[in-house]
């Protein structure tokens, strides 16, 4: 199989382009001990849960681990799309790693491990209960803990509010009662949230991005003490770069003393992808980006110098995206659309076999869709399949799941394939998908005898842009397209569709194998996915 590079942001000469990861690692947060960079992000209702990714260089990364193999709590069994793991913190403590995220029903909770590359613990809940989002744990000079967190007005009933509270110094628990430490909606920094705490020179300092996602900007608020009052000030907004609201991050250092921050740029369809920028002090304020024209705060580079990392050893690495599936474990590359079962799939040293699961609703909602994010902003990907050992009424194929889905199917009907274009639609009520509407286009029928051998192409192509708020200066315009041929040399145009993300998060292209029926089935049926792979070239 090739090894292609799809989006790496080394340029090679000593300097790096933004962003450095295009892909949807959204809501990030970092850290570093010693030559080693570790950073987490949001994962909803995808499991495992909780990428865990290094980085020697804070410019080559690639995935490492998952904090948690399941979503807590058993509802997520099901797709519960835009629920679960919301944005996360990760701080090195004393020996312990601490992995500290929110789900926005079900409370805040903690994992730890002393070593980051194995096992987590199992998440505890510390503080149970809806409407706390966007957790940073934070351990003070004198031993004491702290926790400081936003709110989600969907949960809660109003926003722009963050909270800090006395935390165990074990990160086990809450003790004592929280404080309202600063509203956004009494100071111009509505939608502030993503709270990350810092100290430096006796100052205690708070990153939270402010006036939302897509619009707006970086925001500091420092203060003398722990509970306030804090003092407020904008480090980072968009100016004359291309880079719209850049948003909620960590600020981390390197070994030789420079200053750097990770955050992440909203771009519709391919979701929430992550860029790195210089940082500097001035005034025991921290100005994030380049400052223009003597102005106090800064702007998104989109090309600059490489962090200064002393002597670590650096190699030039992405996150994978193409797999042969010749290991004995799925490749961390891969999340499900809900928490997995061991029934679902194997690997049989050279393949990925899927087992037909009974699809109980509509195929957005089906739980065993083997999903990756979209890694850049075009490519193409070949899905190879063998689907001979399919039982009658069974099928599998490709799809792009977002709110707007679309999926290539092949389903075994006597001694054909029919192959089908399905195109879906998630209607949502205030929090969760409410109804969704499908609709099916029949392809012309594939013999069984070719069943061995179906390969799909799903190719990505930026065909413009949209602009979807007058303050913006617009979105990318992706069209997905849908081919399939029996030869991998000769592909027919299955369809194509405008690509629109999912609920807070990008678009996801894999795999799938199912049937209908109201009840399971004993069935020995599967799909065989010989190799995923990726490339550039369109």
């Amino acid at each position: 199989m090739k090894s292609n590079s799809i989006w790496n942001a080394d340029l090679g000469n000593g300097s790096y382009r933004n962003p450095i990861l295009y892909a949807d690692y959204s809501d990030p947060d970092a850290i570093r001990v010693g030559e080693d960079y570790f950073m987490i992000a949001s994962s909803f209702c995808n499991a495992p849960g909780l990428p865990l990714l290094h980085s020697r260089d804070l410019v080559n990364w690639k995935v490492v681990n998952y904090i948690i193999n399941e979503i807590p709590e058993d509802r997520y069994k099901e797709p519960i799309h835009g629920c679960g793991v919301w944005a996360p913190a990760i701080r090195y403590h004393e020996g312990t790693y601490f992995a500290c995220f929110p789900m926005p029903d079900e409370g805040i909770y903690m994992s730890t491990a002393t070593d980051p590359f194995g096992t987590w613990s199992k998440p505890v809940n510390i503080r149970p209960g809806a409407g706390w989002i966007d957790p940073c744990p934070f351990w003070d000079d004198d031993g004491k803990a702290y926790l400081v967190a936003g709110v989600a007005k969907s949960r809660i009933g109003y926003k722009s509010v963050l909270h800090i509270v006395e935390m165990r110094p074990d990160g086990m628990g809450l003790i004592g009662e929280e404080v309202k430490i600063f509203d956004g909606n009494e100071n111009d920094q509505e939608t502030i949230e993503g709270p990350k705490m810092y100290k430096k020179n006796g100052w205690y300092y708070i990153f939270a991005p402010a006036g939302g996602v897509k619009v707006g900007w970086q925001t500091v608020l420092r203060s003398r003490n722990v509970y306030g009052p804090y003092e407020y000030k904008v480090v980072m907004c968009q100016g004359d770069s291309a880079v719209n609201g850049p948003h909620q991050g960590a600020w981390v250092d390197t070994i030789t003393g420079e200053n750097w921050f990770l955050h992440f740029q909203d771009v519709y369809a391919a979701g929430r992808i992550t860029h790195l920028q210089p940082m500097s002090w001035h005034e025991d304020w921290p100005i994030i980006g380049i400052a223009k024209d003597g102005k106090d705060y800064g702007e998104p580079v989109m090309e600059y110098k490489k962090p200064d990392v002393g002597n670590a050893a650096v190699s030039v690495c992405e996150p994978k995206t193409s797999d042969d599936f010749t290991g004995n474990q799925l490749g961390l590359q891969w999340q499900w659309n809900a928490n997995p079962r061991k029934e679902w799939y194997e690997l049989t040293g050279s393949s990925l076999k899927l087992n037909a699961v009974r699809m109980e609703k509509v195929y957005g909602e089906m739980p065993n869709l083997l999903l990756q994010k979209w890694p850049a902003p075009e490519f193409v990907c070949i899905t190879k399949l063998d689907l001979s050992h399919l039982d009658d009424g069974e099928e599998a194929g490709v799809i792009s799941m977002g709110i707007c889905y679309g999926l290539l199917t092949f389903r075994r009907d006597d001694e054909h394939l029919q192959p089908r274009l399905i195109k879906g639609e998630q209607k949502y009520g205030k929090i969760l998908v409410e109804a969704v509407e499908e609709s099916a286009q029949e392809l012309p029928e594939i013999d069984w005898k070719q069943a061995g051998k179906i390969y799909v192409k799903y190719t990505v192509k930026k065909t413009g842009t949209q602009d979807l708020n007058s303050r913006e200066k617009g979105f990318p315009l992706e069209l997905v397209t849908f081919e399939y041929s029996t030869d991998g040399s000769n592909y027919s145009k299955a369809g194509e569709m405008n690509a629109v993300p999912g609920r807070w998060v990008g678009v996801k292209n894999g795999v799938f194998c199912c049937y209908e029926g109201s009840e399971d089935k004993e069935s020995s049926g599967y799909a065989v996915i010989e190799y995923v792979e990726y490339d550039r070239t369109l």
